[in-house]
């Protein structure tokens, strides 16, 4: 009986490769389409449930501008509540005489105690997310969410950078890209656990929201977790690209597809956070 001699140097044994791709970077796009399902469920879920609740806006209409008005609560012209960039935010809410120290969430309490923040309707984003390091008691609106994407792109363009210098074979341009990547992840994730903290300190967990409904908390906690295991887990696939390009691994191959390859998850990783922070900071 003849026998046939089956090569193990490539993976497509049998058959041409499909697309015209190796089968890593295959992998990892199928990869890539089920991580998307997984995503675009908590999202649509997301959505749902954020739209069978009436929002801050329409309590503001119900209850009327003038009644919350007369109970301290401050709005601009377009009736939205009003704090100006840099307002202390406890001058404002700390009934007078009291002590400051330690009130920089009593604005929380006083929209509380008002009805704006109640289980009845979803909390406004620009009232929830309102913090920065070192600005205590002040009313900053998604400014530090919006510092977090800048930081999230600006590591896709030192990624895509990285990318491009190992289509020229140029490893010390792919070591400084990369580096600059894994700085950008480990920025981005410091920040987030920040605003964790922030959302914690404030009296949120998965079971309890003082902004509003419960499941606010419970879904910002799922899914913008989710999302930072998938940046903890891209920054660690950076590190090991970055050493292994620092030993010359990609040299002695003869090709840098792997840092294509992690540079496609990276992307995702980056593209999706758009969508939560669509999902999560401005609806």
């Amino acid at each position: 009986m003849a026998t046939q001699a089956i090569s193990k140097s490539s993976p497509w044994i049998g058959g041409k490769s499909p697309f015209k791709v190796s089968y890593g970077k295959l992998m990892m796009w199928i990869f890539l389409l089920s991580d998307a399902f997984t995503f675009s469920s908590l999202l649509i879920g997301y959505g749902a449930l954020r739209y069978s609740f009436d929002s801050t806006n329409d309590f503001i209409e119900e209850v009327g501008v003038d009644q919350l008005k007369a109970e301290g609560i401050p709005f601009n012209e377009s009736n939205h509540i009003d704090f100006a960039v840099g307002s202390n935010v406890i001058e404002r809410f700390t009934p007078e005489g009291a002590d400051h120290h330690g009130h920089v969430d009593h604005f929380v309490e006083k929209l509380a105690e008002t009805g704006v923040f109640s289980e009845t309707h979803w909390p406004s984003p620009d009232l929830v997310f309102n913090h920065f390091p070192f600005m205590h008691g002040m009313h900053l609106p998604l400014f530090f969410v919006s510092l977090m994407t800048f930081i999230l792109i600006f590591s896709s363009v030192t990624m895509v950078l990285a990318v491009e210098a190992g289509t020229r074979k140029n490893k010390d341009e792919v070591s400084k890209w990369m580096l600059l990547t894994i700085v950008g992840g480990i920025a981005f994730l410091s920040c987030q656990a920040w605003e964790w903290t922030m959302f914690i300190n404030a009296g949120a967990t998965p079971w309890s929201n003082p902004y509003g409904p419960p499941t606010f908390a419970a879904l910002f906690f799922l899914v913008t977790g989710f999302h930072g295991f998938h940046v903890f887990s891209g920054v660690v696939l950076n590190v090991v690209i970055y050493i292994n390009n620092l030993r010359g691994t990609y040299d002695e191959r003869g090709h840098y597809e792997m840092v294509e390859k992690v540079g496609l998850y990276w992307h995702f990783v980056d593209l999706v956070w758009v969508f939560v922070f669509t999902f999560f900071y401005l609806i």
